[in-house]
């Protein structure tokens, strides 16, 4: 995992991984106790990743704080954490338990070039916390699937090394979305129609929203009016999509006030208005605060 550092940024760190040059992976396996303690992070602060993550605090509890809201965890609880949320710990440096990181090509469906965003919506709760309990007898199954993988990771010169870290990769996403509790969860059967179209939906919604503020462009892109884009996100989620567009911005905004040095008319541009001033009306219109009041009160 290497450590870079964004220009301007003031309080947040950025992590990428890079390519095995040997077995062409781009994933890593680490185990908490001796993670946290190498990386003096038991306590760390809030950083970005650039990869997919999943954390599982097999014992252990504290506080995990991800995009402005903190989780509890105690045994058992695993966190799905995708690129770029900010997300930092505190109070697990002696967790025990299984990290796994990996670049979103580590999955790809090569054949009809469907994500992981869409594939595997534990990295997309978006109505619900990014993490889930599992029981004592799933544990043991996501156990022996972690072991396998750790005994794997090091036979790089092994017949088809590469498609099986995937397939194991891929199996512990599956039993997780299965049989993980999710508080306050709603689940998307992709099999349903407005399911899968409100999962491309975010899917374009997060390649996009620093440019395309309304509703009509989504739809477009997805050949579908806007009437329909609605009625669609509506059953999967009971909110709008004009809602989620602007939460979505938001979000962002409030990462940027918050982990960087950027000026507000910087953030205003970066995320595609044209005048900043309408950026200050739209970001009270959402949180009730102006930006530089959301900012002076996180301290920064």
């Amino acid at each position: 995992m290497e450590k870079k550092q964004h220009t301007r940024q003031k309080q947040v760190a950025s992590y990428s991984i890079e390519k095995n040059a040997h077995s062409g992976l781009e994933l890593e396996l680490h185990f908490m106790p001796k993670f946290f303690h190498e990386n003096g992070c038991g306590n760390m602060p809030p950083h970005i990743h650039e990869f997919y993550q999943i954390i599982w605090f097999r014992h252990g509890h504290g506080i995990h704080r991800v995009d402005f809201v903190n989780y509890p965890f105690t045994d058992n609880t695993i966190f799905f954490i995708a690129p770029g949320q900010i997300h930092a710990f505190d109070g697990n440096e002696d967790a025990e338990g299984v990290i796994i990181l990996f670049n979103a090509s580590l999955l790809a469906d090569e054949e009809s070039g469907e994500s992981i965003f869409l594939k595997y919506n534990v990295f997309n709760a978006y109505d619900s916390s990014p993490c889930c309990k599992i029981d004592n007898e799933e544990a043991e199954r996501l156990m022996f699937i972690v072991s396998e993988m750790n005994r794997e990771y090091s036979l790089t010169d092994a017949f088809a090394h590469k498609d099986y870290m995937q397939y194991l990769v891929r199996l512990f996403l599956i039993r997780a979305q299965r049989e993980g509790e999710r508080k306050d969860a709603k689940k998307l059967y992709l099999s349903s129609v407005a399911n899968r179209t409100f999962v491309c939906f975010r899917q374009l919604l997060e390649k996009n929203f620093r440019s395309a503020h309304t509703v009509q462009e989504y739809a477009e892109w997805l050949n579908i009016s806007t009437r329909t884009l609605t009625k669609y996100v509506s059953q999967s989620t009971h909110s709008s999509p004009l809602q989620i567009i602007n939460d979505r911005i938001t979000l962002e905004a409030k990462r940027q006030l918050l982990h960087t040095s950027l000026n507000i008319k910087e953030i205003a541009y970066g995320l595609g208005f044209e005048d900043p001033s309408y950026f200050v009306k739209f970001f009270k219109r959402q949180t009730h605060k102006m930006p530089s009041e959301f900012r002076k009160e996180s301290g920064l």
